[in-house]
Parts: structure tokens; sequence; C-alpha cells
């Protein structure tokens, strides 16, 4: 009974709004626009656990450390750059004094860069790698492209149809953007893995693309309403 009452009352409260601005604009039209890019990425972010129970205590988890960021530097990464641990309050598990496992997050900057790199990382035994995210460098610059897109479609609609009825379009008075952020793109880790470790087993060019990423769709639409004239 509260709800409806509550209901009631905005219902009031919209009604002169809405009749000002019926008197403001007594012909207006209103339309959607929309807008979508998809980008190719162009930075990759794996996840890298270094677990010393996968070699069943043999090996420190301090040793593998080292090996890998030995590894990384031989296929030219930037490790100081591109390297980096994860919190070491709620990533890390010590037994007595030394580390069982330890969680790391590797930047890279191409498909082929993964491919040598989860191939390295299964050579020195380390297994449990993943595919966090992709993105783009310039990803918010895009975003930006896509939404003035989305807001010119909507003119171009109204225009269209205000065309139709013998009447043209003038000022923008109302736009809603109701976006949130692009979508995660999800991957097959497994099959990314089985991908890497077959690319790593054939020699190719430096240009060669060995895994195929999928490209990150931006779509936007908009909301808005225009004066006919």
């Amino acid at each position: 009974m509260k709800r409806l009452i509550l209901l009631a009352v905005a219902a009031l409260v919209a009604l002169p709004a809405a009749a000002q601005m019926q008197e403001a604009y007594p012909s207006y039209i209103q339309v959607n626009g929309r807008a979508e890019m998809e980008v190719t990425p162009d930075e990759f972010y794996l996840q890298i656990i270094i677990n010393e129970r996968d070699s069943k205590g043999k090996i420190s988890v301090e040793s593998q450390q080292r090996d890998m960021i030995a590894a990384l530097k031989r296929l030219g990464i930037d490790v100081d750059r591109q390297l980096r641990m994860a919190n070491l309050s709620s990533e890390f598990f010590k037994k007595n004094t030394s580390v069982a496992m330890a969680k790391y997050q590797l930047q890279l900057g191409s498909s082929a860069e993964v491919a040598r790199a989860w191939q390295a990382l299964d050579n020195l035994g380390i297994s449990d790698v993943s595919i966090l995210k992709v993105s783009h460098s310039k990803i918010d610059q895009y975003k930006e492209q896509v939404r003035v897109a989305a807001i010119r479609n909507a003119r171009q609609n109204a225009e269209t149809l205000a065309e139709a009825i013998g009447q043209s379009v003038g000022k923008c008075f109302y736009i809603y953007d109701s976006n949130s952020n692009v979508m995660p793109v999800m991957y097959d880790n497994m099959m990314l893995m089985r991908s890497a470790k077959a690319s790593g087993a054939v020699e190719m060019q430096a240009e060669e693309e060995p895994l195929e990423f999928k490209t990150i769709r931006l779509e936007y639409n908009v909301q808005t309403k225009f004066v006919l004239e």
C-alpha cells in the first residue's frame, strides 16, 4: 500500500514537468541512436600461479620464480614493467618461513608474445596460466568515438523521419546515455593453451600471429528528443 502511494505521488509530481515540456516543445520527435566498433586487442593480461605442489615439493617457489623471470627476459619481456606480483596479504600463502604459492600478472602486447610466453612457462612446468582479460591501449579514445557516432546516428534518424512528414529537426533538448563498460570477453583457457603449445613447436616468422583472440566489441545506444520545426 505504501508503495502504491509513493508511485501515485511520483506520477503527480511528473505531470507538471511533462506539461511544461509539452508547452515548451509542442512538437518534438524522440529517437534512439546506435553505433558500434570492433577493436583488435593489443593488451593481453595473463595470470600465472606458481605452486610448490606442482613439483611435489621438489622445486621451491623461489627457484621457479627465478627460472620464470629468466625465461621471460630471454623472450625480450621487460619484467620490471610487464610483470607484477599480486597482493601479498591476499594472494600469497606461506608454509613455515618459505612461500608455498605465488601469483603474478603478466601484461603482453601481442598474441605472438602470449604464445611464446605460454610455451616458455609450460617448459618450466608452470602450467597454471590463464587469460585474465584483453584490452586496447586506446580503448577510452575508441569508446568516445563510438558514443559520438551514436548521437550523430540519432540526429540522422530524426532528420529522416521528420523529412518524411515535411518537417525539419531543430535543437536537441534531451539526451539519455545509459551505457556501461564494455562487456568482458571470455576465453577457453585450455584451448588457448593447446594452441600456444602447438604454435611453440613450430618456428614462425616474427610478424605471424599464432593465436586468434576475439575482437573487443564496443556498442553504444542513446535516447534523444529533438524539436520539430
